[in-house]
């Protein structure tokens, strides 16, 4: 299915569906179409970076996040992305894309994107540091979520999410030296 239909079919869905508190997951369901495979007939990795755009827009929307963005002119901007497959999504095959906030920091908001078959296995796992910006400005987390009326503490970051945003730390500028010790443990 071309992706401006996947679009226009989570926008609508999203608009329908009950809202979620910030910390809910967003569940979508989707399937594996032609266009999404690749030479070995299984939805492309590419692919799934593309789809977790849709399960982001889908939860920004029935959070409420979207109407706020809209009116303050705020955009979402995707820092960072890693993704750990575990099994292959097959031609046709039903699946879902769970999407949640696991925490948030000075500067980033961290989701987790998880693909699941219909019976529960894990597809693959996301996990995605984002922003939202203003004419330019990257807003903290604390001040979007203050004007927007949904201030509350982060949850408390996981030892994974840690090391992973210490490892997107030392990547964001290009380097001749080694890695800083913590990393090599």
């Amino acid at each position: 299915m071309n992706l401006i239909v996947r679009l226009i079919r989570i926008v609508i869905a999203a608009l329908l569906r009950p809202g979620l508190d910030m910390l809910d997951t967003s569940i979508v369901s989707m399937r594996v179409w032609p266009n999404d495979l690749d030479l070995n007939l299984h939805m492309n990795n590419g692919r799934y970076f593309t789809v977790m755009d849709l399960g982001r827009i889908d939860l920004m929307i029935r959070t409420g996040v979207a109407r706020w963005m809209w009116r303050q002119k705020w955009t979402p901007v995707v820092g960072s992305e890693t993704m750990r497959f575990k099994r292959a999504l097959k031609p046709f095959q039903p699946y879902r894309l769970k999407t949640r906030v696991l925490c948030w920091d000075e500067r980033w908001v961290f989701l987790e994107q998880r693909f699941e078959t219909l019976a529960g296995e894990l597809v693959a796992l996301g996990i995605v540091k984002a922003v939202l910006t203003a004419q330019r400005r990257t807003l903290r987390p604390k001040e979007a979520l203050k004007i927007m009326g949904m201030l509350r503490r982060s949850p408390a970051m996981s030892p994974a999410v840690k090391a992973w945003a210490l490892a997107e730390e030392w990547m964001a500028e290009p380097r001749t030296a080694p890695a800083p010790a913590e990393l090599e443990e």
